[in-house]
């Protein structure tokens, strides 16, 4: 029997990289997972939650709670933002609610990111993948320090087959993007992406992987504006090449 997974695309990866949405599910078809994608899903409310904006990060997180309470199986993001919203960032918005908290906490409790899913719940690190390119490996803020994840990518970026992995000099280092950061401060923004580039370019890949679309937006949008012929791209993209 497959293990049913329910799928929580992300607002950026719907909109922006659906290619990103179905490398996910094609990965986890090969892990022996059945997905399922609800369809009444919107934004996990982290904008809103970031910008202060309590009432309206509620109102989002209990239509997710609501569309994936009574669904089966775990739930896989593949984004360490969004992931850690639902993980951490609803229990602190409900805090003081006894009807929403249990809830909160419910989901919370099965909700994965989705590197973490495959190598942790799944024990899976090697999935067939051949990409013959350079890559680097950027670690995006909220999947490394606010969900602690920073091996497990790594490990599945070292099991495909031709790819030569470098270090990404100061990988540890925010991009700039941080949702509404950039658009607040965009001054401060734009200097830490320039920072990330050239480390990226100093690292001499051709490719930088990352968990985060909004990083890997931020990012190749920086490449773009300086005419930069390199890529940016989703883990998943790579883990689907075979």
């Amino acid at each position: 029997m497959r293990k049913p997974v329910q799928l929580f695309v992300t607002c950026i990866v719907d909109t922006l990289y659906p290619e990103t949405g179905e490398a996910v599910v094609r990965v986890l078809h090969r892990t022996g997972c059945s997905v399922d994608f609800p369809g009444g899903q919107t934004c996990c409310g982290q904008p809103a939650f970031n910008a202060g904006m309590r009432p309206q990060a509620k109102q989002m997180a209990e239509n997710t709670i609501r569309v994936f309470e009574n669904t089966n199986g775990d739930i896989v993001i593949p984004s360490g933002s969004c992931a850690g919203m639902v993980k951490h960032g609803y229990k602190e918005l409900f805090a003081d609610d006894p009807e929403w908290l249990p809830r909160a906490v419910s989901l919370s409790q099965r909700t994965f990111e989705f590197t973490e899913y495959l190598v942790d719940n799944l024990g899976t690190e090697s999935l067939g993948a051949e990409y013959s390119d350079i890559i680097a490996y950027h670690s995006s803020c909220h999947l490394l320090r606010d969900l602690g994840i920073d091996g497990q990518p790594q490990r599945l970026l070292d099991n495909v087959e031709g790819a030569e992995i470098v270090p990404l000099p100061k990988r540890e280092e925010c991009c700039g993007f941080g949702g509404l950061f950039s658009i607040e401060h965009p001054e401060i923004s734009k200097a830490m992406l320039e920072r990330k580039i050239e480390n990226f370019k100093a690292s001499g890949a051709s490719v930088l992987v990352s968990c985060d679309a909004g990083c890997i937006a931020h990012i190749s949008g920086g490449f773009q504006r300086k005419k930069i012929p390199l890529s940016a791209v989703h883990i998943a993209e790579i883990l689907d090449q075979q």
